[in-house]
């Protein structure tokens, strides 16, 4: 098979913090993670990290990013991630109190991320008021998907209302993917029509024509599309309706089962969420674990064949995120299933490292450089 792929294409050095570099500060948090790099600017190079499996907006957070900006040099600006803008804050956008009352109206279509993002937001413009902070939400690289590919065949008066379309989302990822694919092929983004898949804790696909978002498999929120460790992903509406109509299951639980115990976990029957530990489990015969990574496989499949519709040749596979780099059965079971579209024969495989904490940086210090100049 066609492969190309990287190994640590951009090393990263911990407490390497140099006086005088143009310094980001790149921030992901979310109810269960902190993740927070130092970057310098100009070579898009990690200098500093702290990375902690405990909630963004916690005390232990805090402490946490205490002691990395006491090590850093002045931030010229800080980045943001956020999974969802909602249909207010649809690119990268240094942060005001205007702003800010968008992205509080966004966060109830993101319940799991949001809140604790915007906590960490706020602690931090509070911490570092003199410098630029720009959000830049995963829905961004998606803002223009074609009116087919974005539109719900809902009634009219409840998307003009209430703003109902397709947001996507894993922007930051699919930008940075991007960005590689370029350099490997050698090629401008404006000459690219690429299927991209981003496989980690969650998982989307998407069709990138001409360097742009055409299509994408999640939706109005991270629930439609893939199945994802916990989430769902797609399910018959018709069947939730059921569920609710008959008294099987009242709202809160349906929302608790759809978010926390479906996905890789359901399937799986309780027994993980995590993918290496379903690919090890399956490997030794376990017919849940086989289960669960082959509905996930399948569903890959389906929806990058799916993406296949919305563009008129494609010119690579890219994969990305854990379960792409780290994974090889899963990318076997998944690009095994599409000779049809010529993946194998004469459509090249990129595995792409996965760095979102540097688009998110790039993305940072342009929108910073435009607002100040």
């Amino acid at each position: 098979m066609p492969l190309q792929g990287e190994t640590n294409a951009f090393p990263q050095a911990a407490r390497v913090v140099v006086a005088d570099v143009n310094a980001i500060l790149a921030v992901d948090g979310g109810p269960e993670r902190l993740r927070a790099h130092v970057v310098d600017e100009h070579c898009l190079r990690v200098l500093d990290q702290v990375e902690a499996d405990v909630p963004a907006d916690s005390a232990r957070a805090r402490d946490a990013l205490t002691g990395l900006l006491g090590r850093m040099p002045r931030a010229a600006a800080v980045g943001h991630r956020l999974s969802h803008g909602g249909p207010a804050v649809t690119r990268p956008s240094v942060v005001d109190d205007l702003v800010r009352g968008k992205l509080a109206d966004a966060a109830t279509v993101a319940p799991e991320d949001g809140p604790a993002a915007l906590a960490l937001l706020d602690h931090l413009r509070d911490r570092l008021p003199e410098v630029p902070h720009v959000v830049c939400p995963d829905t961004a690289f998606h803002a223009d998907l074609p009116e087919a590919a974005r539109t719900y065949a809902l009634p009219e008066e409840w998307r003009e209302r209430w703003g109902l379309h397709r947001f996507g989302g894993h922007g930051l990822s699919y930008a940075w993917a991007l960005r590689r694919a370029t350099e490997l092929l050698q090629r401008p983004a404006r000459e690219l029509n690429l299927l991209i898949a981003h496989l980690d804790d969650d998982s989307s696909v998407c069709a990138v024509r001409d360097g742009r978002s055409v299509d994408t498999s999640m939706g109005f929120t991270g629930l439609e599309g893939l199945p994802m460790p916990t989430r769902s992903g797609s399910v018959d509406p018709g069947l939730l309706l059921w569920l609710l109509r008959e008294d099987k299951i009242g709202l809160a639980e349906l929302d608790e089962a759809l978010r926390q115990r479906s996905g890789l976990l359901g399937l799986s029957g309780g027994r993980s969420a995590t993918p290496d530990e379903l690919v090890r489990a399956a490997r030794a015969g376990d017919r849940r674990g086989r289960l669960a990574m082959d509905v996930f496989s399948h569903r890959v499949r389906r929806e990058l064949a799916a993406m296949s519709a919305s563009l008129d040749r494609i010119d690579a596979l890219v994969l990305t995120g854990a379960i792409g780099e780290h994974q090889p059965e899963v990318v076997q079971e998944v690009t095994a299933g599409l000779g049809v579209l010529g993946i194998g024969s004469r459509v090249p495989l990129l595995i792409v490292e996965a760095h979102v904490e540097l688009q998110l940086a790039y993305e940072a210090a342009r929108v910073a450089g435009t607002a100040s100049g």
